[in-house]
């Protein structure tokens, strides 16, 4: 990698003439400081793609400036532009992150660093028969990457879907493996990506370029069937055109009749779906009509009707009903002149300006956007995304390699100010706090979301924007380190409460604790035990450390106990019997020494019956018949008292 101190070398002849002859069609399109600021992206980023080439052999300054034309038609805005032609950057120049923010603000660096993540798709999407249980939880983790990297700016998609595009433009030079792999991961999952945004004028050239290469027999055979009836078909057209153009013109409607290109791909997949041959497909002719309302789109439709006639079953009214991309028209279909079915598209203008465009024609980033329609319009997006995400764990290659792994939920919700955060599902508003920043989740007392006030254990849902109400000063609840009463979704949340409630009052846990430790271990006869070891063999560094858990309640008395009983290799001691006036006998007790006993008064225990111990509050160890009925009603929470006890020779 080229180090950040680097000084470029002056830019060659061919990439200086490459550069200004792209920058001379942007003056119509772009203020003038932002053309200078594009061109400086592309003077940085031209000597280090010097001598480089994208995957299909293309030089790589002129495949970014290609895909930098194709937003440029997206009307995507300037630092979109920049950052397409720096998008390599990365590969090139370490910790290029913080040279691209100084050099080109904070906007554009980040949109780079997007770029970059969602190349990792190749990864995700490389099909494995069975991959292991380390690369399905790496491919679950990358496409939570990809998602987050999308939702934080619609931009970084509609790049990488431009890049793409680009791709598939020229893949005619590559290999033919690395043709199937490229179309195969394009079919996958970048066309459905711009198919679920809208973004129609990418889709279909995503969609076809594909097609070639996974079927290039069916691709070239209808091709060619649209090659040869192409002078009859567009004569056709033409008729049609006229005729429409006319009869709204008789009817008062300012309407535009256009040919509409029928697509490749569209064309094999209802050959297909409802197995017909070329020849019988009723949509190869299709003309779009344009109007000014959805008034005048219905009128539109009812000219069409009474025209011609309609065919059954082939009208959808995605006006009154949407598609859950945003995408609204009148569909229908009829047989035209000479009974020849044609296809008819009826949408207002503004409607057509948002199919072809999708989401990036709402999506026009300005400075300092803060408004409350630019939340509105991020939240719906980030929906969007998801639902793409839904639908690529509902396909059937990625569905057999990860299963519902890949269906987990997710939970993106936005800050005041815009930025999605990513929770797990179930999250709460004290887990949203915790994720931005340690501090504000202890002092958090309150939320708001969407401007209402919730309670603490509220579930947030994707899309919420999350408000956090804090205090100046003061600390997290004992509860929510509670998982039962469900403040935290997230462990590392509750470890984060956990330690606070640890760094308070640590002298008060630490002698409390020394006391229950000392106290348990003289239970047990254990007054000669290690600490040092003791404090290790439970994960602690110190005694102390064992103590402070002791007594903040992280560990029990009955744990230690059972780690010096499991510690002590003697499985028996002996005990001393109290003093008597006669002669007691002598008891075996495992885990106990130098403890004297009592014979239990209530049993009269006596060889050879089988006894067992009873460790008392202030009398030492009792011994008891096994079948006594005291012994029988010890409650559960007592029966780490009980020790094992035998009558000795």
């Amino acid at each position: 990698m080229v180090s950040v101190q680097h000084q470029f070398p002056p830019l060659t002849g061919d990439d200086a003439s490459d550069i200004q002859h792209w920058m001379a069609a942007l003056s119509d399109t772009f203020d003038p400081d932002q053309i200078d600021l594009i061109r400086q992206a592309c003077e940085f980023a031209a000597p280090l793609y010097r001598g480089s080439t994208d995957i299909t052999g293309t030089p790589l300054l002129q495949h970014a400036l290609g895909s930098a034309s194709i937003l440029i038609g997206l009307n995507m805005d300037h630092e979109a532009i920049a950052a397409t032609a720096l998008h390599a950057v990365p590969d090139f120049l370490k910790d290029s992150h913080i040279l691209l923010r100084e050099r080109f603000g904070p906007n554009i660096a980040g949109l780079v660093e997007g770029i970059s993540r969602m190349e990792h798709v190749r990864q995700f999407s490389e099909v494995r028969a069975q991959p292991s249980t380390e690369e399905a939880a790496q491919q679950v983790e990358t496409l939570r990457k990809m998602l987050l990297a999308m939702v934080e700016d619609i931009r970084v998609v509609l790049i990488k879907l431009a890049e793409r595009t680009q791709t598939l433009r020229h893949l005619s030079h590559a290999d033919a493996a690395l043709q199937r792999q490229v179309a195969q991961e394009t079919q996958s999952i970048f066309a459905p990506l711009a198919n679920r945004l809208g973004v129609w004028q990418i889709k279909w050239e995503l969609e076809d370029l594909s097609t070639r290469y996974l079927e290039p027999v069916l691709y070239k055979q209808v091709a060619k069937s649209l090659d040869e009836k192409r002078v009859d078909r567009e004569r056709y057209i033409t008729d049609l055109v006229e005729q429409l153009q006319q009869t709204l013109k008789d009817a008062g409607i300012d309407g535009e009749v256009t040919g509409r290109p029928k697509h490749i791909y569209s064309i094999i997949n209802k050959m297909k779906r409802k197995h017909l041959a070329f020849e019988e497909l009723y949509d190869v002719r299709a003309v779009r009509i344009l109007v000014d309302d959805i008034e005048q789109c219905y009128a539109a439709l009812s000219l069409v009707h009474e025209l011609w006639l309609p065919i059954q079953k082939e009208f959808d009214d995605y006006i009154a009903k949407p598609k859950p991309n945003g995408y609204r028209s009148l569909h229908t279909a009829v047989l035209g002149p000479r009974r020849l079915s044609v296809e008819v598209q009826i949408r207002t203008r503004q409607m057509h300006h948002d199919s072809e465009l999708g989401v990036a024609a709402h999506w026009r980033y300005k400075e300092n956007r803060k408004s409350e329609g630019g939340l509105d319009e991020k939240v719906a997006w980030l929906r969007q995304v998801l639902a793409w995400k839904a639908e690529l764990a509902d396909s059937g290659e990625l569905q057999k390699q990860l299963g519902n792994e890949l269906l987990q939920d997710r939970v993106y919700v936005l800050t005041p100010q815009g930025k999605v955060i990513d929770l797990p599902s179930g999250a709460t508003p004290v887990d949203f706090a915790y994720v931005l920043h340690t501090d504000l989740g202890h002092r958090t007392r309150g939320a708001k979301v969407d401007g209402n006030i919730v309670p603490l254990k509220h579930k947030l849902q994707t899309g919420q924007r999350v408000e956090i109400l804090t205090v100046k000063q003061g600390g997290p609840s004992r509860d929510w380190a509670n998982p039962q009463l469900g403040y935290l979704k997230s462990a590392r949340a509750r470890a984060k409460v956990r330690h606070w409630f640890s760094e308070q009052n640590l002298d008060d846990s630490i002698a409390q604790g020394r006391a229950l430790l000392e106290r348990e271990l003289h239970r047990i006869g254990a007054n000669d035990i290690n600490l040092e070891k003791l404090a290790q063999q439970l994960h602690y560094n110190k005694p102390d450390d064992l103590h402070a858990a002791l007594g903040r309640g992280d560990i029990t008395p009955r744990r230690v106990s059972l780690a010096v009983v499991k510690e002590s290799p003697a499985p028996r001691k002996t005990a001393t019997p109290a003093p008597s006036s006669g002669r007691a006998p002598r008891v075996l007790i495992e885990g106990v020494n130098n403890l004297a006993f009592k014979l239990a008064l209530c049993c009269h225990p006596a060889p050879p019956a089988s006894i067992v111990g009873y460790v008392t509050r202030d009398r030492g160890i009792t011994i008891h018949r096994r079948d006594c009925p005291f012994m029988q009603r010890v409650p559960e929470e007592r029966e780490d008292r009980l020790l094992n006890a035998m009558w000795s020779d």
